[in-house]
């Protein structure tokens, strides 16, 4: 049997080659698209055809529809993994804490978040890169009356280990009591992530200062999250801390609802603090804003 001339396997290597790139360039017009207008209309399909001035989308509810390149106000491609049940699952806006703790996820550079609990405890965070953040927190208490008013600064590095399961942190929390003589306090922590942003638990441990002294026993903290759908979250943190010869534990649990970029809190704090006689619950009410944000 003769061999194959050196011509022929050329062109079959070039025929091969040539239908491989075919199959990958056709693939690239199967990504669908979301595109918002200024009008606040968010229209979902597949570009058929783009130019300068407009874009034809071939949408699966109203057909191919025209659009104006002057009326688009975001467009970006859809990841078909975040697809669930004919819904968009957007990334987690506010991955890097639960109700008020941290986890060991990290913001990007750029990134940031103002967060307001009870109109009251007002924070806000922004990476310095994509591994170190700093914020700063304040209770605006001089507003009534004058009142000692409690500042506080944070910074935190996170230890990516594996981007799907495991995630190290660890951060510092300080801050005084304006109005107030001796009144600095202090947290030094650290705190292991299993999971991935959307479903993930925390592990923490902490020592605190406060009076000129760092407390003897660390605290403890268990925390987790857990996604229930497009926009809404199962959150619950806890804590745990002995002093001197009482246990104290501050348990929570409530969830988190995204409107559009912005997070809600919502929950039930249950303090158990020395030998208290009988519990209670308070309510907590929180919003995350995030600022500098991907908002594919």
């Amino acid at each position: 049997m003769k061999t194959s001339s050196p011509i022929i396997r050329l062109s079959l290597l070039i025929t091969f080659a040539l239908c491989l790139f075919s199959v990958g360039f056709s693939q690239t017009d199967t990504l669908s698209y979301f595109i918002e207008t200024n009008d606040g209309n968010i229209y979902q399909g597949k570009i058929i055809e783009k130019n300068d001035i407009i874009i034809k989308l071939s949408t699966s509810n109203i057909g191919v529809i025209s659009i104006q390149q002057n009326d688009i106000k975001k467009i970006h491609s859809i990841d078909n993994k975040k697809l669930k049940k004919g819904k968009y699952w957007k990334d987690n806006p506010q991955s890097t804490r639960y109700f008020f703790s941290p986890n060991g996820f990290g913001l990007k550079s750029g990134e940031g978040y103002y967060q307001n609990v009870w109109v009251l405890i007002n924070s806000a965070t922004i990476g310095v890169s994509d591994y170190f953040s700093l914020g700063l927190g304040m209770m605006p208490n001089f507003l009534f009356g004058g009142a000692p008013t409690p500042i506080w600064m944070t910074a935190k590095a996170s230890i990516p280990v594996s981007k799907e399961n495991l995630s190290f942190g660890i951060g510092a929390l300080g801050g005084t009591v304006i109005g107030e003589k001796d009144t600095e306090f202090a947290i030094l922590y650290g705190i292991t992530t299993v999971g991935n942003k959307d479903n993930n638990i925390s592990f923490g441990l902490g020592y605190g200062y406060a009076g000129d002294s760092w407390a003897k026993s660390p605290m403890i903290n268990v925390n987790f999250m857990f996604r229930t759908g497009p926009k809404g979250y199962i959150i619950s943190e806890n804590y745990y801390l002995r002093t001197g010869s009482y246990n104290n534990v501050l348990l929570s649990f409530g969830g988190r609802v995204i409107i559009k970029n912005a997070g809600l809190d919502y929950g039930l704090v249950i303090p158990i603090f020395g030998d208290m006689e009988s519990l209670f619950a308070i309510p907590w009410l929180g919003i995350t804003i995030p600022f500098g944000i991907n908002k594919n």
